[in-house]
């Protein structure tokens, strides 16, 4: 059984269809990048599939679990333990530190622990950065805290909405080898993208247009293999 399934999804504003009867699956330990136009329905689906709105019609299952049937409630329960999200905002609270940013996402699962947090941020390559403030860190680490913040829970699944659009290339090279590292590990990741480079180191890309299911690319050349890049590697400040 995938882990995450959509079956005919529709989002429907009157009489546009965002969203146009939309089949889609992820299994298990995969990686699929989703690519389209601006318009195309990644965002919508993206929200819908993270537990941020509802599907018009048809069902969404992730893990056994059709999200359509749930409460807004249920919905941020489920959000919260089986969902990790990263954004193209990087969405920190300026005023505490990185590890501090890391441990908000724990407060909201269960308990917050430092040291599970400072743990995480290891994982990202950035222990050296954990009490500095967003501010004092460049665009690349910020969006390595964000990885961070979303890996704290143990989430099913890792959801990115244009992981590297605010990135410059040395910095998207880097959260693109970490994405490798993580899938490498067993870590689920749908990635939201606009880059073709992004998209096509996943396995398959999913390509959407005016809210349809268009085509699929599969990546034949797939490896997994982690290039060789110092994550404490600053970027541009």
């Amino acid at each position: 059984m995938s882990l995450l399934e959509l079956k005919d999804v529709c989002k429907i504003y009157g009489k546009l269809y965002a969203l146009d009867h939309v089949n889609f699956s992820v299994e298990k330990g995969e990686w699929v990048s989703i690519m389209g136009p601006s318009g195309s329905g990644k965002s919508t689906m993206m929200n819908i599939i993270g537990c941020m709105d509802h599907a018009s019609e048809g069902e969404v299952l992730l893990d056994g679990e059709d999200l359509t049937k749930l409460s807004s409630k249920q919905l941020t329960a489920i959000r919260r333990d089986k969902i990790g999200l990263i954004f193209q905002q990087f969405h920190l609270i300026q005023y505490l530190t990185a590890v501090e940013n890391v441990m908000v996402s724990q407060y909201y699962h269960s308990v917050p622990d430092e040291k599970e947090a400072l743990e995480a941020l290891d994982r990202v390559g950035l222990l050296d950065r954990a009490h500095h403030l967003p501010s004092q860190l460049s665009g690349g680490e910020q969006q390595r805290v964000c990885v961070a913040r979303a890996l704290i829970n143990y989430p099913e699944i890792i959801l990115a909405d244009e992981p590297t659009g605010n990135l410059d290339e040395k910095n998207e090279e880097i959260v693109v080898e970490l994405f490798r590292k993580l899938h490498a590990e067993g870590t689920t990741l749908v990635v939201v993208t606009h880059n073709p480079e992004v998209a096509e180191v996943a396995q398959r890309t999913m390509v959407l247009r005016s809210g349809k299911y268009d085509h699929e690319i599969v990546n034949e050349n797939f490896t997994g293999k982690i290039k060789k890049i110092t994550l404490t590697e600053k970027g541009n400040e």
